[in-house]
């Protein structure tokens, strides 16, 4: 079990203020008169002790409250140009940030959870005892702001109002960082105290990066402290490390369902779109996939968009499973996001009167950004996340450096967008009627959230079980659960191409029969791994919804059972899963029937059964 404020805080064991009084008086040398009055106007004295220790730990030259107005968030847009963090490119509003060369995507073998001796984390994670993480946190990040200005912002993660939401404090020199919260979070600094006396916690985070330079990476650190919810961050920049209020908060909010609220709270690396249904129906679905996976692409192709990565639920009082966007924007994967496949974002991308920081995107010389699949004629140079670029450039393994690097993103509102929906905003959340689940590969990634659950994971299965499966769920609001998958290729039916069977658009036209599905307009057909379309159904939907042809025989090559590929999958889940301590029994159940199901099916028609044989 997690055990909440045991061991000492780190923040405060090394920023040593006690009492308010340091407090204050810390805040009176750091701090013009404007912005001692704004933190004046929080009266919660612990959390006034811990932004002063946050303060004391780094040494900051001067320190600034951002409340979230518009002059506050100009301050800041000007400030990451000044430092050099950000530069103006062509359109209007659109800047552009580098990450080191080296740091294009999470430090992973660098980020730790910070444990207490006994504490049970998750092993796909790090960990490091407090003791040691004390140690590390105080030779780095003390005085590590010395020269800088400490940013201050109060955000809330999800709608003010949402009993699934989380007050967090994003503390950081980095004014890209600042940039980028002011885009994809709330910044409620007006609501913030009370939001926490209601939800009884907060998350804190503390980042700076440092000198920016590539030899200090090696000594670049994610600490998340479960026990008092605070991360620490140092010497990098990358916004899936340093924009803590993201991935390293979510952890959090994966701990606070498993451990404070299990069975009645959850959070998930999903989307959540609206699919418009027969008489104006709306009907909201959350979608799960590793990152890199469509997620982004799924929810754009809804009718209605709520947030395209994370996800808070809970178990209304109706009976219904209510969902919220911890975020209220985008931190989007570029890479083959074109017309074709993604309108509604292209649209915003390319078109002016929109906020946008692009990173680790191609520059060409006119200050356009360009990204490796977006279907556009690429220029011949530019800069790019390894610096001056031009086509045909080799790095130093012979290996050809790409137009722009795969994790080259987006940041930009969810407001942009022409499919944006204000449920987004609604404290009481949406519906959630549907459920998807969908990777490329073959990947051991639990629900898509194996990267962010901190503790043991058969804990948090049990949770997912138990939140599912929960009683309080009207039987008339029991969500859809479903397999998503257009990633599926010609090998895997047998061909020798790895050309998808499939386009990105037709995830539209199976989001429209799942829509039908989960109010039970639609028939299906039985198998041991779940219900299946029927033919007629989707052929209607493809050509109502997509205006596209979908013959049979591409039906029957999707829709089939190829029952050894089918049970490989199952042995590898089985024996991966065993190596688990304490996992709960009905996921062996499951997958047992399963199995037994397919095997009993491959004995009557062989090892590749049709839609049609399932009929007979």
């Amino acid at each position: 079990m997690l055990e909440k404020r045991k061991g000492v805080d780190i923040v405060t064991e090394i920023g040593g203020i006690k009492t308010i009084d340091e407090a204050m008086s810390l805040f009176e040398s750091k701090m013009d008169g404007e912005h001692l009055s704004r933190i004046q106007q929080i009266k919660n004295q612990e959390i006034l002790i811990r932004i002063a220790n946050a303060i004391a730990l780094c040494e900051p030259d001067s320190a600034y409250v951002n409340t979230g107005s518009e002059q506050d968030k100009q301050f800041i847009r000007d400030l990451a140009l000044k430092k050099g963090e950000e530069a103006e490119l062509l359109m209007k509003g659109h800047t552009i940030h580098f990450d080191l060369k080296q740091e294009q995507g999470r430090i992973i073998d660098r980020t730790f959870y910070i444990a207490n001796e006994g504490e049970m984390i998750s092993t796909l994670a790090n960990k490091k005892l407090r003791k040691d993480a004390l140690k590390e946190v105080k030779e780095y990040m003390s005085g590590i702001m010395h020269g800088k200005i400490i940013i201050i912002g109060c955000y809330m993660r999800g709608p003010v109002g949402a009993p699934a939401s989380n007050p967090a404090l994003e503390i950081t020199s980095s004014a890209y960082v600042a940039h980028s919260a002011e885009i994809l979070y709330r910044n409620a600094f007006a609501d913030f105290e009370k939001e926490v006396e209601k939800l009884g916690h907060y998350f804190m985070n503390v980042h700076s990066e440092g000198l920016n330079r590539p030899e200090d990476l090696p000594n670049a650190r994610v600490f998340m402290d479960r026990s008092y919810q605070t991360t620490y961050s140092f010497n990098c920049t990358y916004a899936g490390n340093t924009l803590l209020l993201k991935k390293g908060n979510h952890r959090f909010a994966v701990d606070k369902g498993v451990y404070e609220n299990m069975g009645n709270e959850t959070s998930e690396h999903m989307f959540i779109t609206g699919i418009q249904g027969p008489d104006d129906r709306i009907t909201w679905c959350a979608g799960a996939a590793p990152s890199g996976c469509g997620k982004t692409t799924t929810a754009m192709a809804g009718d209605y968009f709520v947030g395209d990565d994370l996800a808070q639920m809970w178990i209304a009082d109706d009976g219904s499973i209510r969902s919220i966007n911890p975020e209220c924007g985008i931190f989007g994967i570029v890479e083959d996001v074109n017309k074709e496949g993604d309108p509604v974002l292209m649209e915003v991308l390319r078109n002016p009167g929109k906020e946008i920081i692009w990173s680790n995107v191609l520059i060409d010389e006119n200050g356009v950004p360009h990204w490796v699949g977006n279907e556009e004629e690429p220029p011949t140079t530019g800069k790019n996340f390894q610096g001056q670029w031009e086509k045909g450039m080799k790095d130093e393994n012979g290996k050809e450096i790409p137009l722009s690097h795969p994790n080259s993103r987006c940041t930009v509102s969810s407001k942009a967008l022409d499919n944006y929906s204000d449920k987004a905003e609604d404290p009481n959340g949406v519906e959630t009627m549907i459920f998807t689940y969908s990777a490329t590969g073959v990947r051991r990634q639990p629900w898509a959230n194996a990267p962010f659950i901190p503790g043991a994971l058969g804990d948090y299965m049990e949770a997912q079980f138990k939140f599912f499966g929960n009683s309080k769920i009207a039987e008339d609001k029991k969500p859809v659960m479903s397999g998503l998958n257009y990633f599926l290729t010609e090998e895997a039916r047998g061909g020798s191409s790895k050309k998808l069977l499939g386009e990105k658009k037709d995830v539209k036209a199976w989001l429209g029969w799942l829509e039908l599905y989960a109010h039970n307009d639609v028939e299906t057909i039985q198998t041991p791994i779940g219900n299946l379309p029927k033919y007629n159904d989707l052929k209607e939907l493809f050509n109502s919804i997509i205006d596209k042809e979908y013959p049979e025989e591409l039906y029957n090559k999707q829709f089939s059972l190829y029952i050894d590929n089918i049970v490989s999958r199952i042995d590898l889940q089985v024996e991966a899963y065993g190596k688990e301590k304490n996992l709960p029994d009905k996921l062996f159940e499951v997958l047992k029937k399963q199995k037994e199901g397919l095997l009993a099916l491959k004995e009557k028609f062989g090892s590749i059964v049709t839609p049609a044989q399932l009929q007979e």
